[in-house]
Protein backbone atom coordinates (compact mmCIF):
# COMPACT_ATOMS: atom_id res chain seq x y z
CA UNK A 1 0.00 0.00 0.00
CA UNK A 2 1.45 3.25 -1.08
CA UNK A 3 2.01 5.66 1.66
CA UNK A 4 2.85 9.66 1.35
CA UNK A 5 3.41 11.20 4.27
CA UNK A 6 4.22 15.08 4.25
CA UNK A 7 6.04 17.03 7.18
CA UNK A 8 7.37 20.36 8.07
CA UNK A 9 4.33 23.01 8.06
CA UNK A 10 4.56 25.38 10.79
CA UNK A 11 3.48 28.88 11.95
CA UNK A 12 6.35 31.17 10.81
CA UNK A 13 6.10 34.95 10.13
CA UNK A 14 6.14 36.89 7.47
CA UNK A 15 9.44 37.36 5.52
CA UNK A 16 10.36 33.69 7.01
CA UNK A 17 11.57 30.37 5.29
CA UNK A 18 10.17 26.72 5.77
CA UNK A 19 10.96 23.44 4.41
CA UNK A 20 8.50 20.79 3.37
CA UNK A 21 9.28 17.42 3.39
CA UNK A 22 7.44 14.49 1.38
CA UNK A 23 8.07 10.76 1.87
CA UNK A 24 7.06 8.11 -0.26
CA UNK A 25 6.51 4.49 0.60
CA UNK A 26 5.13 0.90 0.09
CA UNK A 27 5.52 1.54 -3.77
CA UNK A 28 6.43 -1.47 -6.12
CA UNK A 29 7.03 0.48 -9.23
CA UNK A 30 9.16 4.01 -9.42
CA UNK A 31 7.84 7.26 -8.74
CA UNK A 32 7.64 9.48 -11.67
CA UNK A 33 6.18 12.86 -11.47
CA UNK A 34 6.04 14.75 -7.67
CA UNK A 35 4.60 17.45 -6.67
CA UNK A 36 3.41 20.20 -3.83
CA UNK A 37 -0.32 21.72 -4.16
CA UNK A 38 -1.90 23.91 -1.61
CA UNK A 39 -5.30 24.83 -0.68
CA UNK A 40 -6.27 27.65 0.78
CA UNK A 41 -9.51 28.31 3.49
CA UNK A 42 -12.65 28.63 0.63
CA UNK A 43 -10.41 28.13 -2.01
CA UNK A 44 -9.38 25.46 -4.71
CA UNK A 45 -6.67 23.31 -4.58
CA UNK A 46 -3.80 24.85 -6.37
CA UNK A 47 -0.40 23.47 -7.73
CA UNK A 48 3.11 25.34 -6.23
CA UNK A 49 5.65 23.15 -8.11
CA UNK A 50 6.42 19.72 -9.91
CA UNK A 51 9.43 17.89 -10.29
CA UNK A 52 10.38 15.17 -12.77
CA UNK A 53 12.24 12.40 -11.66
CA UNK A 54 14.96 13.65 -14.31
CA UNK A 55 15.00 16.61 -12.33
CA UNK A 56 13.23 19.19 -14.53
CA UNK A 57 10.77 21.67 -12.82
CA UNK A 58 7.80 23.52 -12.73
CA UNK A 59 6.22 26.81 -10.37
CA UNK A 60 2.83 27.96 -10.38
CA UNK A 61 3.14 32.11 -11.76
CA UNK A 62 1.94 32.42 -7.67
CA UNK A 63 5.07 31.61 -6.51
CA UNK A 64 7.78 32.24 -9.34
CA UNK A 65 9.98 35.24 -8.21
CA UNK A 66 9.79 33.99 -4.98
CA UNK A 67 11.16 30.02 -5.10
CA UNK A 68 13.99 30.16 -6.60
CA UNK A 69 14.64 27.25 -9.36
CA UNK A 70 15.91 25.16 -6.88
CA UNK A 71 13.33 25.43 -4.52
CA UNK A 72 11.71 22.09 -5.08
CA UNK A 73 13.55 19.32 -4.86
CA UNK A 74 13.87 15.79 -4.67
CA UNK A 75 15.98 12.44 -3.68
CA UNK A 76 15.63 9.75 -5.86
CA UNK A 77 16.90 6.92 -3.30
CA UNK A 78 14.81 8.10 -0.56
CA UNK A 79 11.48 8.55 -2.46
CA UNK A 80 11.27 12.26 -0.77
CA UNK A 81 10.41 15.39 -2.24
CA UNK A 82 11.64 18.82 -0.73
CA UNK A 83 9.78 22.38 -1.27
CA UNK A 84 12.14 25.02 0.37
CA UNK A 85 9.68 28.31 0.46
CA UNK A 86 11.22 31.67 0.96
CA UNK A 87 10.21 35.26 1.71
CA UNK A 88 6.59 33.62 2.45
CA UNK A 89 3.77 35.60 2.63
CA UNK A 90 0.40 35.96 4.35
CA UNK A 91 -1.06 34.36 1.23
CA UNK A 92 0.93 31.28 1.54
CA UNK A 93 -1.04 30.46 4.56
CA UNK A 94 -2.60 27.01 3.35
CA UNK A 95 -2.66 23.08 3.77
CA UNK A 96 -0.10 21.96 1.48
CA UNK A 97 -0.27 18.16 -0.28
CA UNK A 98 1.97 16.47 -1.64
CA UNK A 99 0.79 14.48 -5.05
CA UNK A 100 2.78 11.84 -6.46
CA UNK A 101 2.52 9.59 -9.54
CA UNK A 102 3.64 5.70 -9.35
CA UNK A 103 4.67 4.49 -12.41
CA UNK A 104 1.47 1.62 -13.18
CA UNK A 105 0.18 1.74 -9.49
CA UNK A 106 -1.43 5.10 -10.09
CA UNK A 107 -1.78 8.94 -8.66
CA UNK A 108 -1.65 9.30 -4.43
CA UNK A 109 -2.04 12.04 -1.87
CA UNK A 110 -0.96 13.07 1.43
CA UNK A 111 -2.97 14.27 4.14
CA UNK A 112 -1.30 17.34 4.28
CA UNK A 113 0.60 20.21 6.51
CA UNK A 114 -0.38 23.17 7.63
CA UNK A 115 1.34 26.40 6.83
CA UNK A 116 0.27 29.57 8.34
CA UNK A 117 1.97 33.04 7.98
CA UNK A 118 1.30 35.90 10.25
CA UNK A 119 1.58 39.45 8.81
Amino acid sequence: QVQVVESGGALVQAGGSLRLSCAVSGMTFPVNLMGWYRQAPGKQRELVALVTRGGTTRYADSVKGRFTISSISRDNAKNTVYLQMNSLKPEDTAVYYCNVAVNVQGNYWGQGTQVSVSS
